[in-house]
């Protein structure tokens, strides 16, 4: 007999966290199905802006500049975003506690893709034998990214590659593309270790809904383009913002509004697509009966700007849409129906499924487990109102960390002046109040929790920024001596 939960992670690439929340117009019943069993926490966010290293810190608990993954693993040398040895990884752990585990589809945590090393038996991985002979049974020898109905290309400046595809509808459909290819893997393997005496984990990784937005044509006909709403950042202007801001804007300023449109149809189409694909897996799991003591977690690397300020894709823009990212959590010790604002990262997940599965957690200063929050939202929420993440760039490098306290959002640029934004008042992050004297005491409280958990977690690079021309933050690491910090939530 099992003594500890299963665990189904869903894992998407590049999903907005607003296409899930309950104003939205996308169609996702199985994962509306999945709130009203657990728990939809609505400030989650990313440690990171870039599929590698929010994806190393997941697996580790750590932010990037502990566990060394800076940017993506294909675009730096080869002993660049590599993970450094001796670092822990929660599915070690559950393998020592005597789980089952298997990882299918995307990877892109480190280079090595040599996924049992780190903790998954099973290694499902798009690169591995068992992938291409899952994808050769659905889909026999065929190319499925030629076959196109409506097609746009990005139309890029002179000498870059204009024959990049932004949004397109094809008609092959979900369960013979990589999405339906790696939840197939996952639903092998859940045959294979449902009904034994030990617990698993199966852990399905699709690289959708991330640009370009492709999507089938049935899933795309569920919706009216015409009736799509665009945000009411999509024409910012971006005065008062970083200049890199507006000259990555420049690369989008001739999209119509047609274009943004049928961009975003596509992308909720693709979600749906996703919805459909991992409710196979969710209803594969109460076939097997075993969905009362499965642990089931939906979310996502990092967000997409889709259009907002005139922006798609990441790495460019501290906003939202890119950091704040869905998190949705069903199963025991997790309440059932309810919407949380306990503001916790992707990294701090390693640490809570440890603890819900009754494994000790990482002994790791980066994150901290929302268990509590889990079991009894309503008297442990409120410790959980504050943020921070880490950004290196992606190709191109920037310096910048992210503190949210509450309904205040500060950003240290390192190449630029800095940002403040009042999320309750500007959810849109429309109005930079970072020059208002009257918020000079919010900026010096924000800097002085930023600098807390540089010198805690060891971030010597800033800590010991003392050198006279990289004095550039508003307030220095000796702000700490001297000024109270904020209560030490979350970690």
């Amino acid at each position: 007999m099992k003594n500890r939960p299963n665990i189904l992670f869903l894992m998407c690439d590049q999903l907005q966290g607003d296409v899930l929340k309950e104003d939205s117009p996308c169609i996702t019943p199985n994962f509306d199905a999945l709130k009203l069993r657990g728990m939809t926490f609505e400030k989650a966010y990313t440690p990171n802006a870039v599929c590698s290293p929010a994806r190393a810190s997941l697996m580790t608990g750590l932010l990037p500049h502990n566990h060394g993954v800076l940017c993506v693993t294909h675009n730096v040398d080869n002993d660049q975003s590599v993970i450094r040895d001796n670092k822990p990884h929660w599915a070690q752990y559950l393998v020592k506690n005597g789980y089952h585990t298997g990882y299918f589809g995307k990877w892109h945590v480190e280079r090595s893709c040599d996924l049992e090393k780190y903790g998954w038996q099973i290694n499902g991985g798009i690169d591995t034998q068992l992938y291409k002979n899952k994808k050769a049974e659905i889909c026999g020898n065929k190319d499925d990214s030629q076959d196109y109905s409506i097609v746009k290309y990005h139309e890029y400046p002179l000498g870059y590659d204009n024959k990049q595809i932004f949004y397109g509808v094809t008609e092959v459909e979900s369960d013979k593309r990589s999405m339906g290819i790696t939840t197939s893997l996952a639903l092998d393997f859940l045959d294979q270790v449902s009904g034994s005496n030990k617990p698993w984990c199966c852990f399905a990784s699709i690289k959708e809904p991330h640009d370009p937005f492709v999507c089938g044509n049935d899933a795309f006909n569920k919706y009216n383009v015409n009736d799509v709403e665009l945000p009411d950042n999509i024409y910012d202007k971006l005065e008062g913002r970083p200049n890199i801001y507006k000259k990555a804007a420049r690369v989008f300023e001739h999209y119509t509004e047609e274009d943004h449109k049928l961009a975003r149809v596509c992308y909720y189409a693709s979600v749906t697509e996703i919805d459909k694909q991992y409710g196979r897996l969710i209803n594969k799991v109460k076939e097997k009966g075993e969905i009362d003591n499965t642990i089931i977690v939906l979310t996502t690397d990092h967000g997409e700007l889709l259009g907002a300020h005139g922006l798609y894709c990441k790495n460019i823009g501290a906003y939202e849409e890119v950091y704040n990212i869905p998190l949705i959590m069903a199963g025991p010790n997790i309440e059932e129906g309810i919407k949380t604002n306990a503001r916790v990262g992707l990294h701090d997940l390693a640490q809570t499924l440890l603890e819900l599965s009754g494994i000790n957690t990482l002994d790791v200063p980066d994150s901290t487990s929302f268990a509590s929050v889990c079991k009894e939202y309503k008297y442990h929420e409120e410790n959980f109102h504050m943020g921070f993440a880490e950004y290196y760039g992606g190709r191109i490098w920037l310096t910048q960390r992210i503190v949210w306290g509450g309904a205040w959002k500060y950003v240290f640029n390192g190449f630029d002046f800095d940002e403040l934004y009042n999320l309750d008042d500007d959810p849109y992050e429309l109005n930079n109040l970072i020059d208002k004297k009257e918020y000079k005491y919010k900026v010096r409280e924000l800097c002085t929790y930023m600098w807390n958990m540089i010198h805690k977690t060891e971030d010597h690079s800033l800590y010991k920024s003392h050198y006279p021309i990289l004095r550039v933050a508003p307030y220095g690491p000796k702000i700490t001596d001297e000024y109270k910090p904020l209560d030490d939530v979350n970690g």
